[in-house]
């Protein structure tokens, strides 16, 4: 299946649009890992533990719309659009949601 932020596939023409799909998740960080991403803001630098959450979260999200669309009987995703949110107590979890137009192509 493609995947694209774009509206349109070049050189693939849409046949079908099918509607919007949506993917959601949310993930937690545990406490290890918000200790070390203090001490990341203590010395600088990047968090390579939070970084890893984040990008399951998107892949998730991703992969749920995916198999929503193919459900549908789409072949393609396109305008996809992804958001990023902070939930929960104390900011706890994130939260990651996907959006985007199952069509035919």
């Amino acid at each position: 299946m493609i995947l694209t932020t774009t509206p349109s596939i070049e050189g693939y023409p849409i046949k079908t649009y099918i509607g919007v799909v949506t993917g959601e998740t949310i993930i937690g960080a545990n406490i290890i890992k918000d200790f070390f991403a203090g001490i990341r803001d203590i010395v600088g630098g990047r968090s390579a533990a939070y970084e890893d959450v984040l990008r399951e979260a998107k892949d998730t999200a991703l992969a749920e719309m995916q198999q929503r669309a193919a459900q549908m009987g789409a072949n393609a995703i396109v305008g996809i659009d992804l958001d990023y949110e902070t939930v929960g107590q104390g900011n706890s979890m994130l939260m990651v949601t996907s959006s985007g137009t199952a069509v035919i192509i």
